[in-house]
């Protein structure tokens, strides 16, 4: 945002004082309460981190499942207390390996699963029941995760709820921002809703679904936006999930919202503590919830957007500081970004500095001994009440426009980010807002990064692979389990179970994708959008 000489605003516009005093602490219209108590706006427990520190799991994955098994465990060595599987795009968009749209893009920006094969290679020598959280990427394809796990533990006779499973499973916000959606909205939020109604019934541990602010902030987002739109989309799930005879407070508290650390510290804090007061009086007001599951639990990553190519080392301080954000501002999780992700896939190198920037963080600073340790000071506290306030006009807005759905339908989500994307390049651009080595400060002296690169030889590998899954598995079973599974979509039953049928019968992504294709058909962007 643009700002004369004579203001100040954060990153979103939110304005400034020189000085915050007693006068700005909203008076009887403002109390944030006690941490571990509604509305949740100084943190989900009272004791902060004391009990239990926020889980630190870096997201990784790339090339074959082996390579990506090698790396996880090493992570694991070194202290990680949890990890992030990083899918490629065609298993994202469910697609096979060996599909013709894939050539190029296997093993690229994460790992390949095409079969139950891949995961019991990923998971091989890892004991999962021994890790805190264990999560991915599946979106449009949250439930095929599921299956996937839920056949590899059945196979292996261990009980798919002692694994500490988190899907990421939030569809909506593939259309607003990240764009690996495979059906229509409403196709897409029927899977994700079925997914969060099985885990409620069957597999109360896992976390089934972490509606996302993350990429809606990256693509251009105001602070109050990354919360409201993603808000709007978690109302979209619970009213679905509670319509298929769900309790609310039967899945509620299990839920995770995915947000942004960026570099405006205060703002992000404040951030942080409006999203767990929106949410708590959401569930509260619109659906009578306990307690308990007013509770938001928070996974944060760092910006990948503030990250610049030009002098990578100076991101490695970009993250620290984002990290610390996310801590004040009371995460459950966090991912702290590598310093060379500008330039691809993260070397083994900076991934460990990034996880022990965690580590430092947390051992060292001392940020993590009081629960919520910048409440109370006027300039955060400010701050969380006008987040609070625009968040609530983004929702009634939203409300007017029909709500989630219709908002992603109609082009209004993706025309408010487009603008205020532009508007953002133009501020760095103009050198409104200053970035040190980008348009400040620029070294002149370059530094050498190692960048990592995938083995160029790995997409046919992978390719062997699918081909070897195909000669040995039972070609009636897969058959048989396939027309199981397109009946059940077609007829509007749950998917759940006959996907897990299809996956152990060792099922392709591709062809458990393809079938439900027939069913629902492929997404096809609408043209002509006004946004409005």
């Amino acid at each position: 945002m643009g700002e004369t000489p004579e203001e100040r605003t954060t990153r979103s516009g939110l304005p400034l004082k020189e000085v915050y005093t007693a006068a700005d602490d909203g008076g009887a219209d403002w109390d944030p309460g006690l941490p571990g108590r509604p509305p949740y706006t100084r943190g989900v427990t009272a004791r902060g981190y004391r009990d239990k520190p926020w889980v630190m799991g870096q997201y990784g994955g790339f090339g074959s499942a082996e390579e990506t098994n090698v790396r996880f465990r090493e992570l694991l060595r070194q202290g990680q207390t949890g990890f992030s599987v990083a899918l490629d795009l065609p298993t994202q968009m469910g697609l096979d390996s060996d599909d013709p749209m894939a050539a190029g893009e296997v093993g690229r920006v994460g790992v390949p699963i095409d079969s139950l094969a891949d995961l019991e290679t990923l998971f091989d020598g890892i004991p999962l029941s021994e890790i805190r959280q264990i999560r991915t990427t599946a979106n449009s394809i949250g439930p095929l995760w599921l299956a996937l796990v839920v056949a590899l533990a059945r196979k292996q006779g261990q009980d798919p709820s002692d694994i500490a499973i988190f899907i990421q499973n939030d569809v909506l916000k593939e259309y607003i921002a990240r764009g690996t959606q495979i059906f229509d909205p409403a196709a897409g939020l029927e899977l994700s809703a079925q997914t969060v109604a099985y885990t409620a019934r069957h597999l109360k541990s896992w976390t089934p679904l972490a509606i996302s602010g993350y990429h809606i902030r990256e693509t251009g987002a105001t602070a109050a936006q990354e919360l409201a739109f993603t808000l709007a989309n978690a109302i979209a799930y619970l009213d679905d999930v509670r319509d298929k005879g769900v309790p609310v407070d039967d899945f509620a508290g299990k839920l995770f919202m995915f947000l942004s650390a960026g570099m405006d510290l205060l703002e992000e804090v404040a951030k942080f503590r409006a999203a767990r007061t929106v949410w708590s009086e959401l569930l509260s007001e619109r659906y009578g919830a306990s307690e308990a599951a007013q509770a938001l639990n928070i996974f944060s990553y760092t910006a990948g957007s503030s990250l610049g190519a030009q002098s990578p080392h100076i991101n490695i301080v970009r993250v620290t500081i984002e990290a610390l954000a996310a801590v004040l501002g009371g995460v459950q999780t966090l991912n702290t970004s590598s310093y060379d992700e500008a330039l691809g896939t993260p070397t083994l190198e900076a991934v460990t500095l990034a996880l022990r920037t965690q580590q430092v963080v947390l051992e060292e600073s001392g940020v993590a001994a009081t629960a919520d340790p910048l409440g109370g000071s006027w300039a955060v506290e400010s701050l969380t009440r006008d987040i609070v306030r625009q968040v609530h006009e983004q929702l009634e807005i939203i409300a007017r426009k029909g709500g989630a759905l219709a908002c992603i339908e109609n082009g209004y989500f993706t025309s408010v980010l487009e603008g205020q994307a532009y508007e953002s390049q133009l501020d760095i651009e103009s050198g409104r807002r200053r970035v040190v080595g980008l348009n400040c400060y620029q070294d002149e002296s370059s530094v050498e990064v190692p960048a990592f690169t995938v083995d160029p030889a790995a997409e046919s590998a992978q390719l062997g692979r699918l081909a070897e899954v195909r000669d040995r598995r039972s070609a009636a079973e897969v058959d048989r389990t396939l027309r199981a599974l397109e009946e059940a979509a077609r007829t509007g039953a749950a998917v759940i179970e006959p996907m897990i049928d299809a996956v152990a019968a060792y099922a392709t992504v591709g062809e458990i994708y393809g079938r439900l294709a027939r069913v629902y058909g492929r997404y096809s962007a609408p043209s002509g959008l006004s946004g409005r």
